[in-house]
């Protein structure tokens, strides 16, 4: 009996007891089985582009967040080393395949990640030596640097054709040449899910902590013996690593690199992900990658002026919900710890409709602007209701003030309703 004790002490003091494991690893392994069952689900061509996208944007966003949400370094450049990632990974493709080595594909992200910490090294001892808005106008300026140097280097980047590449004719493995989506998927799949465990682990170790101080107060940090610049390049250095993956995996997803890899919109589209799904979370910017790419998609298909809505959608995150929707999650996470869950959710229900109501307006505003601006009069369509009207038509309109001022009114009105209903559950729980 002695003996099983012992045995039992020192298995939990080398964290062998199925409950450590399950919280060491559960939601890792829970994580895997998704992924791995996904395309089992969604088995069209559109999902598992759509997956494949979600899965490079979420290493994307957790790079960038590892400058933002862990170090405080607001960057607009960020897409430079997701692009030369890309573009080096084209290359390497190429060379292995002219040369015939044994090289197989699922390595190439691995370039992609050296060359972004190679380009973050060279870049970030310069840049790190700054912080605050002097860092985020120098990230600016090497976004526009290396754009425009794109453009003008045409043996290596191709110009505005790019470079192409063929990614079925490296070595297989486990006979899969990686030229069907569901193979591709699966590749990313695993480089998004080893990726994102290493990020995690970053967060967890000194130098994560360390990330954290210097975000939170440079000075102190200096004053406790640690370079705040040294810390900054690090992960700086780091975060460029992980970007050259995710530039890799999207030449490999694409097979082509060109000088949009390199844009503004790249670089806002990670800045607009990570704020949205919450950058003070490490799950923040996973949440905001995949309702990101999912709209980019869907939104596209349905209007011209989707990238308005994702403005929109920013705006309005910024100003209701600082913390993005990881915030809002915790928030809620909170009072279903309580039990008091309930006690809101009846308020939401009211201030939902009059808010549904207000947006449906709002779009029917922007949607017929633009077609008398742009469209040139192009009759607007709106499928759920079987209607086809000309956009000047004074009911149209009328219907739209109406949605737009009165949901918005009613929504406002609903405001102390909700805020009362909040505070009850919160002091509620508190108390019990």
């Amino acid at each position: 009996m002695t003996g099983d004790v012992v045995k039992a002490s020192m298995a939990s003091e080398r964290g062998f007891f199925p409950t450590e494991l399950f919280a060491r690893w559960g939601v890792w392994v829970a994580l895997a089985a998704l992924l791995l069952v996904l395309p089992l689900v969604f088995k069209s061509g559109t999902a598992l582009t759509m997956m494949s996208l979600m899965g490079i944007a979420i290493v994307f966003a957790l790079s960038y967040n590892m400058l933002l949400g862990q170090t405080g370094m607001l960057s607009f450049g960020h897409a430079v080393y997701y692009g030369l990632g890309a573009y080096l990974v084209v290359h390497a493709i190429n060379i292995v395949t002219a040369q015939r080595l044994p090289i197989p594909l699922p390595l190439m992200p691995l370039i992609g990640g050296l060359s972004g910490l190679f380009f973050g090294i060279l870049f970030g001892w310069v840049s790190t030596k700054r912080s605050g808005t002097a860092f985020a106008m120098i990230s600016l300026g090497l976004a526009e640097l290396v754009g425009s140097s794109s453009l003008i280097l045409r043996g290596f980047f191709g110009g505005e054709e790019g470079v192409t590449t063929n990614r079925a004719k490296l070595l297989r493995v486990f006979d899969w040449n990686f030229g069907p989506q569901i193979q591709v998927y699966y590749l990313i799949a695993f480089w998004c899910l080893l990726c994102m465990y290493l990020m995690y682990k970053i967060t967890r170790t000194p130098l994560g902590r360390m990330c954290n101080a210097t975000r939170d107060n440079a000075e102190r940090v200096q004053f406790v013996g640690y370079n705040p610049q040294v810390v900054r390049f690090l992960a700086f250095c780091l975060s460029g690593f992980f970007a050259g993956i995710a530039g890799g995996l999207a030449a490999i997803n694409f097979e082509i690199a060109n000088s949009a890899l390199f844009s503004a919109v790249q670089s806002g589209n990670v800045l607009l992900a990570t704020f949205i799904g919450g950058a003070g979370f490490f799950f923040g910017p996973v949440i905001g990658a995949v309702l990101v790419s999912y709209l980019q998609v869907m939104l596209s298909d349905l209007t011209e002026v989707w990238q308005l809505y994702f403005g929109l959608m920013f705006i309005a995150v910024v100003m209701f919900a600082p913390q993005g929707l990881a915030g809002l999650i915790m928030m809620h996470a909170t009072l279903v710890k309580r039990g008091t869950l309930m006690k809101v959710l009846p308020s939401y229900l009211v201030s939902f409709i009059p808010a549904l109501a207000m947006t449906a307006g709002l779009i029917l505003i922007i949607e017929m602007l633009f077609r008398i601006s742009v469209k040139e009069g192009e009759a607007l369509v709106i499928r759920p209701l079987g209607l086809n009207m000309p956009p000047t038509s004074p009911v149209l309109w009328g219907v739209a003030l109406v949605l737009l001022i009165g949901g918005g009114f009613l929504f406002r009105m609903t405001w102390p309703m909700v805020s009362n209903a909040w505070g009850r559950a919160t002091s509620e729980g508190a108390a019990a």
